[in-house]
């Protein structure tokens, strides 16, 4: 096999991980605040797919002009969910937490296949398309933007949780929520907030995907699987194991397909995960 191909799998694979990352870092960001975990995330990565594909059917938006729209409207979305739902099953047993999020997920899933039925749909002609060659490796253009701009939403996260204020209330209400209440911090305003981010790095993965990616109501259950495994995988409440784990995901994945075969390519990224839990059951960078 060429070093091209090795090369081009790698690039793919680098791109579709940061995708990964940034679905997977609103789902760990939840749990590090919450100690919730959110089996809706992938419903919430569907509908942020459809708001993205209906702004372009109904209004000729591109999924890149719309991406503060629909980042918008799963942050009001995560706002909606955290005081409608969670909040209602924060301090109830952990059991009332899974069937309430699990439930929300099915409820999410069912609406969306009785309104905009099964059928698969794709945003046609969008305003970044076509491929790059480089030294004879071919990118395609949609997947390198949606790469860039989901790296870039994951430094403005990082950003705003370590070098603003608020980010570091949301850090001591993660390590200490009675300590932080002591301390002034109005933990369910970060509770509420940290659902909003959560959700809206989804929002932004979602808009990017839906300018390549087919959209359907089941769309979002292989992309929650991987986030679930790089939380996992990355330590759940750690942000830098997020990326890492999405990346590493991504190369697997590709790599995986490329040197083995595709039909394999998800049992080696479960088997990955098997071997590093065994070895650190916390994750690479996790807390828990």
């Amino acid at each position: 096999m060429s070093s091209d191909v090795i090369i081009q799998a790698i690039v793919s694979g680098l791109l579709m991980g940061l995708v990964y990352a940034l679905v997977a870092v609103g789902l760990s960001l939840i749990f590090g605040l919450m100690e919730i975990v959110n089996f809706a995330h992938g419903e919430f990565l569907m509908l942020s797919m459809f708001f993205s594909f209906w702004l372009w059917a109904l209004l000729g938006m591109d999924p890149l002009l719309s991406l503060p729209i629909v980042v918008l409207a799963l942050a009001v979305l995560g706002f909606a969910t955290h005081y409608g739902v969670i909040r209602h099953v924060l301090n109830a047993p952990m059991l009332a937490q899974i069937c309430a999020t699990f439930g929300l997920a099915i409820a999410i899933r069912s609406g969306a296949q009785f309104l905009w039925t099964p059928d698969f749909r794709s945003v046609q002609d969008p305003l970044v398309a076509g491929r790059l060659e480089i030294a004879g490796i071919f990118i395609g253009q949609p997947q390198l933007v949606a790469g860039l701009v989901c790296f870039a939403a994951f430094i403005a996260l990082w950003l705003f949780v370590t070098r603003t204020e608020t980010g570091l209330a949301l850090q001591a209400t993660a390590q200490d929520r009675q300590a932080a209440a002591v301390m002034g911090i109005p933990t369910d305003r970060m509770f509420a907030l940290g659902w909003a981010i959560g959700l809206g790095c989804v929002g932004v993965a979602g808009a990017m995907l839906s300018s390549f990616y087919f959209v359907f109501p089941d769309v979002g259950i292989n992309f929650a699987l991987l986030a679930f495994v790089a939380v996992a995988l990355g330590g759940f409440g750690s942000i830098l194991g997020s990326l890492v784990a999405g990346v590493a995901i991504g190369l697997v994945e590709s790599l995986g397909g490329v040197l083995i075969s595709p039909s394999y390519k998800l049992l080696i990224v479960f088997s990955l995960y098997f071997a590093v839990v065994l070895v650190r059951p916390m994750g690479l960078f996790g807390r828990y």
